[in-house]
This record gives C-alpha cells, structure tokens and sequence, in this order.
C-alpha cells in the first residue's frame, strides 16, 4: 500500500468509529430512525460488553422481532442479563414476560424486586397478585397499597382495578393501605425510566402488561361455570381472564365491547361466581399459547392465562 492510500485509509477509518465506540443513544437514534437492524448491532456489542440498558434494549428488539427474528427465549435471557445488574425496566418486563408465560412463581420475584421501587406496572401486577393471594400469601391491603401507588403513576389499568378493589375491600382496610403507599412512595419516588421507548416510528402499540384481575382469594369448592351464549366454536383447555366485578352485569358489558376484537372471534364468555364476585373469562383456546397471544391483542385490557376447569 502506497502512502497516499494508507492516509485515505486512516481517513476513512477515522471517519467512521467501530460500533464498539458508540453508544446506547446512537442505537436509540438509529432505532428512531426506523434503522433496527443498525440498531441491534450497536446494542449488541455493549451488550456483550455488560451494559445494561444495552442488554435491556437488546432484549425488546427479540422481544418485538425488529432488526432480529421474534425469539422471546433470548428476549429473556437478555433482560435477565440486565435484571441481575438492578435494571428495573428489564426487572419489571421480565416478570411479566415469565408470568404471562406461565411461570407466575419466577415472573412474581422480578416483579416484587421492580414493585419495591416504585416501578408502576411491577405495583399493578405484584399487588393484585397479593390482594387475591395468587402465588403469594394473601394481604389484601398491602395489595391495595400497591395498586394505589401504581394508580397515582397515571397507570390506567391501575386505576381500574383500584376501582374494582374499592367495591370489595372495607374502607377501614382501603384507608390503611393509602396510609402504606404515601409512606412508601416517600421512602422510594416514583423512578424516572432512562430506557429507550421501543416503539417506530408509527408502531402497532406494545400490549399492556397483563394483570390478575382484583378478586378474593377463590374458595375451595367453586360452582361451575356458566356459560353465556351458545356453544363456542372453538375448542379447547385454555380460557383468558379479564376481569372480576361485584356485579354479573358489569361483567357482561365488559364482554359486549371487548367481543368485536378479533381475538374473541368465536370465543365464548363464561360468567364464574365467587362469593359476591363474578370473574369474566372468554375461550376456550387450543393452547397456553393460542390463549395468551389474545391477551396480548386486547391491548390496554387487563388479562391472563387460565386453564379451564
């Protein structure tokens, strides 16, 4: 190589910084830009190297299929990377990815870890999961103080199911756990994310996360179903839960204006009475797959997995 070609080589290089020395904005900005593939590569490197928003960012892209192939096995071995250095995005999505997978024990740990610092969505879930007694040993008022500091966040379905629980829980009981959330909120504020918002530049939106719905503890021995309308054209063990409401027709309405999306297309409602409360569940589907695939379509809309019974 002659001299003048080895300076135009350094120019160049010069030029154009190896990805290794970029950084997570410069993925954020190539992401904006609707570059995922760029983006990915950026993360990656840092990834590798232990950054954890790096990880983290990495992990929706699998998780959200953009840039790589939809792999939410990797997704989660991602976000796992970036839980276990304290990252509470990744701690609040990997528990919700384990417990809309099926694994409510393991999605239910990260979940506590993200709820203990203020972390909105972890409050929502890991609180009904301690209002219903779903995994957890039962404390409905420290499920309530969870939930209420998730609803002061302006975390919609927060909101919803505070009002669901405020039907049920006494106001003796409702009032202590106000008293916990303010005194906690004061010991750890709210957390200001510092993670990239995954979405292009016109994306479909990512599903809500999904959350137990606010109900007692069930009892041992459960009427059984009944069912609304005519027999379901689908078959199947799996059903999803949307709800739970002090009255059968609220229940109802609920199932009327979510029974146009299309993934209740020829689903059934089934109206399951506990005590006072009626829970809504809709299915059947063929699998936990089938099942939890139509949690995610009904965006904005609380919802989990159940196996029918």
């Amino acid at each position: 190589m002659n001299y003048k070609h080895l300076v135009a080589a350094l120019l160049i290089l010069a030029a154009s910084p190896p990805v290794a020395a970029q950084s997570v904005k410069a993925g954020i900005e190539a992401w904006q830009k609707a570059d995922y593939a760029g983006a990915v590569a950026i993360w990656r490197t840092l990834a590798e190297k232990g950054d954890a928003d790096a990880q983290f960012n990495l992990g929706q892209a699998y998780r959200l299929g953009r840039g790589v192939p939809t792999n939410l096995s990797v997704a989660q071995t991602w976000f796992e990377r970036a839980a276990n250095q304290g990252h509470l995005d990744a701690q609040a999505t990997l528990g919700l990815l384990m417990f809309q997978s099926g694994d409510q024990a393991g999605g239910l740990r990260w979940l506590k870890a993200a709820a203990l610092k203020g972390e909105p969505r972890a409050l929502l879930v890991y609180g009904t999961a301690l209002f219903n007694g779903d995994g957890v040993t039962q404390d409905p008022v420290m499920g309530y103080a969870f939930v209420s500091r998730a609803a002061a966040q302006g975390l919609a379905p927060a909101k919803e199911t505070l009002a669901q629980m405020d039907k049920i829980l006494p106001l003796a009981d409702r009032k202590k756990g106000v008293a916990i959330a303010i005194a906690n909120a004061k010991k750890t504020p709210a957390p200001k994310s510092h993670t990239v918002t995954m979405k292009p530049p016109k994306p479909a939106k990512p599903a809500q996360p999904t959350v137990a719905s606010a109900t007692p503890k069930p009892k041992p021995a459960q009427p059984a179903p009944v069912a609304a309308g005519p027999a379901p054209a689908k078959t199947g063990a799996w059903r999803i839960q949307l709800g739970a409401f002090s009255q059968r027709s609220s229940a109802e309405a609920l199932f009327r204006k979510l029974s146009g999306n299309g993934a209740l297309a020829g689903r059934q409602a089934f109206y399951i009475p506990v005590g006072a409360i009626t829970r809504l569940q809709a299915g059947p589907f063929e699998s936990r797959a089938a099942a939890s695939s139509a949690c995610s379509a009904l965006k904005g809309q609380p919802c989990f997995v159940v196996a029918a019974k």
